[in-house]
């Protein structure tokens, strides 16, 4: 069973230290959400830093490990303040657990969002925590919009809805900021759960059902809900 979780948003510079705590907080959520992908010690797990070239190394879920990766990443020659700071990281487990965790985030870009997307493979019919995990995601990184999706979904939304990769977006579940929350239509049937700082949660339809994704998704960008973010980005959010 495998699920994407994401989250998106616009300009947003922070410091490589805001970035380690964002990070650090991520991994530690995640240990708490799947502790079947653990090995039961209850120390921080290990993950291998995907590299663009060569095997890349093992890294601990600690801050002054994270911090090392980050500004290793900082160092590459083609690395820019603007675009921002990329990480990538990948656990695998012999119970067929398979989480990869990918951000890029801290800079000021102006056309290409700024993201944190965690993909899960889970062993036979093991269900991950989806609501949870997209919740940790709008917690921790304060995006713009966020969903869990799959393939099909993703798929559907393009052949169905006309939708293009980059824009806002909607999965089984789906996050709106406090600004696309505003703009949700009344009449809405998702089901809503408000989060910390005035986003919302939506509840919208079971994973293997994308057409009423699609409906969905038609719905809320008829409201406004999800318009693009303005182009040249100057703001992380609606």
């Amino acid at each position: 069973m495998r699920r994407v979780v994401r989250g998106f948003w616009g300009l947003r510079p922070e410091p490589v230290q805001r970035l380690t705590e964002r990070w650090h907080l991520t991994l530690d959520r995640l240990a708490g959400l799947l502790p079947a992908a653990g090995d039961g010690t209850g120390r921080p797990w290990t993950w291998r830093v995907v590299a663009a070239s060569g095997p890349g190394e093992d890294l601990t879920a600690d801050e002054p490990s994270l911090l090392s990766a980050l500004r290793s990443a900082q160092s590459a020659e083609d690395w820019s303040d603007r675009t921002g700071t990329g990480l990538r990281l990948v656990r695998q487990t012999d119970a067929g657990w398979k989480i990869e965790v990918s951000g890029l985030a801290g800079g000021a870009p102006e056309f290409l969002l700024q993201s944190m997307v965690i993909t899960v493979v889970s062993p036979g019919p093991a269900v991950p925590p989806d609501a949870e995990l997209l919740a940790a995601v709008a917690e921790l990184w304060d995006p713009d919009f966020g969903d869990v999706t799959d393939d099909d979904v993703m798929d559907a939304l393009e052949d169905d809805a006309e939708w293009t990769v980059g824009d806002p977006s909607v999965g089984w579940l789906a996050y709106l900021s406090p600004a696309r929350a505003a703009l949700l239509p009344d009449d809405f049937t998702g089901v809503r759960k408000e989060m910390q700082g005035g986003g919302l949660l939506l509840d919208i339809a079971a994973p293997d059902d994308p057409e009423a994704v699609v409906a969905s998704y038609v719905r809320l960008r008829e409201a406004g809900a999800l318009r693009p973010l303005p182009r040249p980005l100057d703001r992380a959010t609606l």
